[in-house]
């Protein structure tokens, strides 16, 4: 009977403890070296959930951003997941006849990524969306995510033992995870496609599909026929579907960034985590007039023997984010590995 009542105090107190400091979970941090990026996130989340510290924050509000290719998962192996995603699509898909337009899109996706580039087009952004939003018209939500996983869990064009379904970063998820177990709300805000989002990293992150937000296409009826939404109503006859539309709807980028997480979080996040100038404004967003402590991290592609990166690139980078405040992750000089001490990158 003592010994049960010395287990029951012991709980209590650990609970307390926990309640009243903060700084819960048992996250190890296995991927990552000793560095100074994790250090200030861990020694951020011990001071902001603490109930004695002036920079508390109440679970409610502690709202955590991250934005996906290139923070989250591979970018350049050899273009962005959507962007091949397409360039399967529209040239190798047996079951699909494209257009000449989009053959044309995802040529250029494919030739630029020869280099490990996207393609020197004027808002190619825009270009790849509209066409994306063409080239799987038609498709139900499920059918869409369905073909994304299918392709997913193909091999890894640049890599050896890797699977696009795999290719999380291993120090990201355990970032996720601490900051779940640490009572944070974590969102994807990315440029890709929404649903793409949700096939990637809804299962491998534990983050519910409601927390996704990414760039989206039209949704209608199957039956709507081009009339405006107000015009039409759903399940006329007992036989609509809905269906993915064949419009962009909007590209979640930079400041689109700003509007979609005011839309759909409703409240400015405290922690944001991106790589690119694409983030900027939803770093901005996060650490400026917040009423609460808030950081920013940008993570910087400087590993060039583990992952595929454009050093020039990356050195334009890091100085720039060092010039804005930034928290700069290091590939190469914080992460123990990336993907899997198992995966190697084809040169």
């Amino acid at each position: 009977m003592k010994s049960f009542r010395k287990i029951i105090i012991y709980v209590l107190v650990i609970t307390f403890s926990i309640t009243l400091f903060g700084c819960k979970g048992s996250t190890k941090f296995e991927y990552w070296n000793d560095c100074d990026a994790l250090n200030q996130l861990k020694k951020y989340v011990a001071t902001v959930t603490n109930k004695n510290s002036k920079d508390y924050i109440p679970v409610e509000d502690r709202i955590a951003v991250f934005d996906m290719d290139g923070t989250l998962c591979g970018e350049l192996f050899p273009e962005y997941l959507e962007y091949l995603l397409l360039a399967y699509r529209c040239l190798d898909d047996p079951n699909y006849e494209a257009s000449d337009e989009l053959k044309e899109v995802a040529t250029l996706i494919r030739e630029s990524g020869k280099n490990y580039k996207t393609p020197d087009v004027p808002n190619f952004d825009l270009v790849h969306g509209r066409a994306q939003a063409k080239a799987f018209a038609g498709l139900t939500p499920d059918e869409f995510i369905a073909y994304v996983k299918n392709f997913l869990n193909m091999d890894a064009s640049g890599f050896e033992n890797l699977k696009y379904a795999d290719s999380l970063y291993k120090p990201m998820i355990e970032v996720v995870a601490y900051l779940q177990d640490n009572d944070f709300t974590c969102y994807v805000v990315s440029g890709s496609d929404r649903m793409i989002c949700r096939a990637v990293a809804c299962e491998k992150l534990n983050i519910p599909e409601n927390n996704i937000i990414g760039m989206d296409v039209t949704l209608v009826a199957t039956h709507q026929d081009g009339k405006d939404g107000l015009q039409y109503q759903f399940n006329s006859g007992g036989d609509d579907t809905l269906i993915r539309g064949d419009e962009l709807w909007i590209k979640n980028l930079k400041m689109n960034k700003v509007f979609q997480i005011a839309q759909e979080i409703g409240k400015q996040p405290v922690l944001s985590f991106g790589n690119s100038s694409g983030d900027v404004s939803m770093h901005e967003y996060t650490i400026t007039n917040n009423k609460y402590k808030a950081l920013a991290f940008m993570l910087i592609a400087d590993d060039t023997e583990r992952d595929h990166a454009d050093l020039n690139e990356t050195n334009k980078r890091l100085a720039s984010w060092i010039e804005h405040g930034y928290v700069v992750i290091s590939m190469k000089n914080d992460f123990k590995t990336i993907y899997g001490y198992d995966v190697k990158m084809v040169k």
